[in-house]
């Protein structure tokens, strides 16, 4: 296989290249990934030109001392937020991962549903090359063509009518705060005090900085950084009366509720609870706020999970999937929620430039085809049927739950051991919830052979739920 590599030898200042040669060749390529440079499966060698010395040396350690010592390093100088696994990746292609050891992982985490067309599509290779090539980053004070093309591709695709880019997705959700707050602000009248207090629900999860902390149900992910902001009250998901009764006090700037829950254990909502959020927000001015960061883009086999409902929000909060693993947050609104926006209200220096949203382009125009939507409604059900054939029995199974590529296994037991055994097995999935679920969400490229060799290994390694 020939290299795309780059050269010691040459300095930035005097390219050895033609960007456009490399496109032509990177156009038809397939990104592998491995060390000492960019592996790139082509036709020819092309050498990019970087004014330092990148081998690798052979320091004769063997694959577990490399890994021990990256272990180590990342025990050093990294900040301890993550229990991370003993699994250092190297690359990926497809629905496959491989350590530095070369062992083969099917991947059923997608990155947290980040991944949803694998790793290394040509297509997203062939958009961050050319856009990283032609210009990268401007930040918000100019225009830029991939990120208004980007947004009128969302507008046209949503009940939106404008859109603001973020980060990530508890960015998003922290600008949805303050358009919400900003909202009621601008449409209050009469002397009234304006609504600035949030609903959210159990089981809820929607991001880590303060304001979306605030929102998330989990207690021992706020109890630590208290006093958070105030005014959030937190309501069983799917308990329509109670929502209904709070929210027509007059006092909720706007409602919080996912469509379908990820983190918090693959629980959907009823249509009928949605349409209850919407028609009491209608009488009273509440905005409903929809946080599609997990559930959107695809991954129920709809472009928009909502959609199956046909409830329809005034804010929804995106993120996750959309630049194919690249940051990127969105938050679609209304006319009547962006009217409320004025220059200044909000901004990010990051957000939306063009090669995020050259790679969002790339993304969205592959998941948004009507017959992808429908591969992926097709999997999805084909996945739940044959998990609960083949694991439906098992009296540690509960439940067998989800909508699409976004599936539960709901234990009577801590999920822990069961996912540790999968990962030696080969095969990757996370946990959700109370820690008592096994959640899948693959990219949405997966196969129906890789489905059925999940399966498989998922039922070998259920013996471990007995120990």
């Amino acid at each position: 296989m020939n290299a795309v590599y780059i050269s010691p030898n040459h300095s930035i200042s005097q390219p050895c290249y033609k960007p456009r040669q490399f496109f032509s060749l990177a156009r038809e390529s397939t990104l592998i990934g491995r060390n000492p440079g960019i592996q790139i499966r082509g036709r020819n060698v092309v050498s990019a030109c970087l004014n330092a010395d990148v081998a690798v040396p052979n320091t004769g350690k063997t694959q577990l001392e490399k890994i021990k010592a990256v272990i180590e390093m990342e025990g050093k100088f990294l900040v301890g937020t993550y229990a991370r696994t003993p699994v250092v990746l190297e690359r990926g292609e497809g629905c496959k991962l491989y350590d530095v050891e070369g062992k083969e992982y099917l991947d059923l985490s997608a990155g947290i549903a980040v991944n949803a067309l694998g790793h290394g599509d040509v297509d997203w290779l062939q958009a961050v090359v050319e856009q990283a090539a032609t210009l990268t980053h401007t930040s918000n004070i100019f225009y830029t063509i991939p990120q208004v093309e980007l947004a009128k591709r969302l507008v046209d695709s949503s009940f939106a009518d404008r859109v603001f880019f973020s980060n990530s997705g508890t960015e998003s959700n922290e600008a949805a705060i303050k358009f919400a707050r900003k909202h009621q602000r601008q449409t209050t009248t009469n002397g009234k005090e304006p609504a600035t207090e949030f609903i959210a629900f159990s089981n809820c999860f929607h991001g880590r900085t303060l304001g979306a902390l605030a929102l998330t149900s989990k207690i021992q992910y706020r109890t630590p950084f208290e006093p958070i902001m105030p005014g959030v009250t937190f309501l069983e998901y799917g308990n329509a009366q109670a929502a209904t009764e709070l929210i027509k006090q007059g006092k909720i700037a706007a409602v919080f509720v996912e469509p379908i829950q990820g983190e918090g254990g693959i629980y959907s909502a009823t249509k009928e609870f949605l349409q209850s959020l919407r028609n009491a927000c209608d009488e009273t001015g509440t905005l409903l706020v929809f946080d599609e960061v997990q559930c959107g883009l695809g991954r129920t086999g709809s472009l928009w999970a909502h959609q199956t409902y046909d409830v329809f929000p005034d804010i929804m909060t995106l993120a996750k999937p959309l630049a194919g693993g690249l940051p990127i947050g969105v938050v679609l609104v209304t006319e009547r929620v962006a009217s409320s926006i004025n220059y200044g209200d909000h901004g990010s220096t990051f957000a939306g430039n063009p090669l995020v949203c050259s790679a969002a382009l790339a993304v969205f125009d592959k998941i948004s085809k009507p017959d992808f939507l429908s591969s992926v409604s097709k999997k999805g059900l084909y996945f739940k049927e044959l998990l609960k054939q083949k694991l439906g029995g098992n009296p540690h199974v509960k439940e067998i739950r989800g909508v699409g590529l976004i599936i539960g296994i709901d234990l009577d037991v801590p999920a822990t051991p069961f996912v540790d055994a999968c990962r030696n097995s080969g095969l990757l999935v996370l946990t959700a919830g109370k820690g008592n679920v096994v959640r899948i969400v693959p990219p949405l490229i997966i196969t129906e052979k890789e489905i059925e060799q999940a399966v498989d290994i998922l039922l070998q390694t259920l013996q471990v739920l007995d120990k």
